[in-house]
């Protein structure tokens, strides 16, 4: 899993049919100090989540798969929770 924030939506007009009626969101990841790492994953948002939004990101296709109940879709990432808040106890 990893933590990121929602940049924005993407829109393709060709795709997979299994992506029909789903969207696409990019999403920024975020280091421990919930800063930016200039790194971005395309996710399937299965939450609901909104721009600025922070998320809980499943980035394994099997996994991916399963939460969508696609077993063959060509999927790898996508959004399975939004954060309220983060606490690292060191």
């Amino acid at each position: 899993m990893k933590i990121g924030r929602v940049a924005g939506t993407v829109v393709s007009t060709v795709h997979h049919p299994v992506v029909d009626g789903r969207r696409l969101l990019l999403v920024d990841l975020l280091g421990l100090d919930l800063e930016p790492t200039g790194r971005y994953l395309i996710a399937v948002d299965a939450v609901d989540a909104g721009a600025g939004e922070t998320v809980l990101v499943l980035d394994e296709g099997t996994g991916a798969r399963q939460v969508l109940n696609e077993p063959a879709a060509p999927i790898r990432s996508v959004i399975v929770g939004i954060v309220d808040a983060v606490s690292l106890n060191g």
